[in-house]
């Protein structure tokens, strides 16, 4: 019994090694591309380059404290899940926020600079996602973690889409109407999020009265 302990000890030691060195990388790829993608929003005036930079920045929060309690207790993974979801909750309230400025504005992004910079953020995106693949069941953390990578994917593609309405259109509602689907995907996920650490809150509660956590 004692050797089997011992082993389960070691795996899940080199579980949390594996995890740790992959959240590390998927930080550092997101909090280079927030400076670039907010940067670049500004000068393309884009809406939905902006929003998509705040997405990144709130992902390099979430990652830096999904390494804090990786090898913490399920009740310190199921508070940084449910931060993850205040974190979404909030910046897809900015977007809206700021979706309603540029359109009262009536600015139309820059084009070009405004593909570029989504097709490489689309890049270094999918990167991400394929790093946080294997791990998006291993717990709440790390699924929560791998969720708020999905969403970017679809942001992403979102942001090309709509460059290329804009350019075909000559218009900026593309861009705005992106900027609120954006914000309402981090709305839904959110809440889904929130639930789900929630539920994972009140059992850690249960087994640290139980004296088992």
């Amino acid at each position: 019994m004692d050797e089997c302990c011992q082993a389960k000890s070691v795996e899940l030691t080199a579980l949390r090694e594996r995890q740790s060195r992959v959240l590390v990388a998927v930080l550092v790829i997101n909090a280079g591309m927030f400076v670039i993608e907010l940067g670049a929003g500004f000068l393309a005036r884009s809406t939905a380059l902006l929003g998509d930079s705040l997405d990144m920045l709130g992902d390099a929060l979430v990652y830096g404290f999904s390494l804090y309690v990786l090898h913490r207790s399920l009740l310190w993974r199921a508070r940084a899940a449910a931060l993850k979801g205040f974190v979404m909750l909030a910046f897809g309230i900015g977007v809206l926020i700021e979706a309603s400025l540029r359109l009262q504005a009536g600015s139309t992004p820059d084009v070009p600079l405004m593909a570029t910079i989504g097709a490489l953020a689309l890049a270094a995106n999918t990167a991400c996602f394929l790093l946080l693949w294997r791990h998006r069941s291993d717990d709440i953390n790390l699924r929560s973690t791998w969720l708020c990578s999905r969403n970017d994917l679809i942001s992403n593609g979102a942001v090309l889409v709509a460059a290329g309405l804009v350019a075909r259109l000559e218009s900026p509602w593309p861009d705005f109407l992106v900027g609120i689907g954006i914000a309402a995907l981090f709305l839904w996920s959110s809440v889904s999020v929130l639930r789900e650490a929630s539920g994972e809150l009140s059992r850690a509660r249960e087994g640290l009265v139980g004296g088992t956590e």
